[in-house]
């Protein structure tokens, strides 16, 4: 990954108070609210994890 590539990459947004980010290094997505930040997790506790491409 280049240094001009930024490092998160939404991946879904609804309105302003909810978008899901995606690590473009590790693949992990998260929540984002107004309040903060978490891990998306999936039914066993692990985060989910998209896979990640180099553009």
């Amino acid at each position: 990954m280049s240094e001009k590539q930024k490092r998160f990459e939404i991946s879904y947004s609804q309105g302003f108070n909810f978008s899901v980010l995606v690590d473009r290094q590790t693949g992990v997505n998260y929540l984002m609210a107004s309040t903060g930040i978490t891990p998306l997790l999936d039914a066993d506790g692990k985060p989910i994890v998209t896979l990640v491409e180099d553009k």
